[in-house]
């Protein structure tokens, strides 16, 4: 069982960056897929960027390339969500979560356990 933990979120102005943070504890943690999603008030969750176990495939929403990159690193049980030049339609709970899936997945339900959230709001 795989415990994870955000953090990193809050507030920033339209241009700015954030780096979300997302610890994993319990099990090992390295061998899991892991995904970064995001659910704004009233709409669905959506993909946000995904990384295989090595670190050597990463995926990202076509909407967020070039702006938001997913790292890990496996030595700390982290991975990382690094966010530049923000805009208000950025603003949303983003969750961190791990996969036991063979491959890495833009699907939330290939996804078995979730942390709880951090909020990123992100004002004009």
């Amino acid at each position: 069982q795989v415990q994870l933990v955000e953090s990193g979120g809050g507030s920033v102005q339209a241009g700015g960056s954030l780096r979300l943070s997302c610890v994993a504890s319990g099990g090992t943690a390295s061998s899991y897929r892991m995904g970064w999603f995001r659910q704004a008030p009233g709409k669905e969750r959506e993909f946000v960027a995904a990384i295989s176990w090595s670190g050597g495939a990463t995926y990202h929403a076509d909407s967020l390339k070039g702006r938001f990159t997913i790292s890990r690193d496996n030595a700390k049980n982290t991975v990382y969500l690094q966010m530049n030049s923000l805009k208000p339609e950025d603003t949303a709970v983003y969750y961190c979560a791990a996969s036991r899936s063979s491959r890495v997945s833009r699907i939330s339900s290939d996804y078995q356990y979730w942390g709880q959230g951090t909020q990123v709001t992100v004002s004009s």
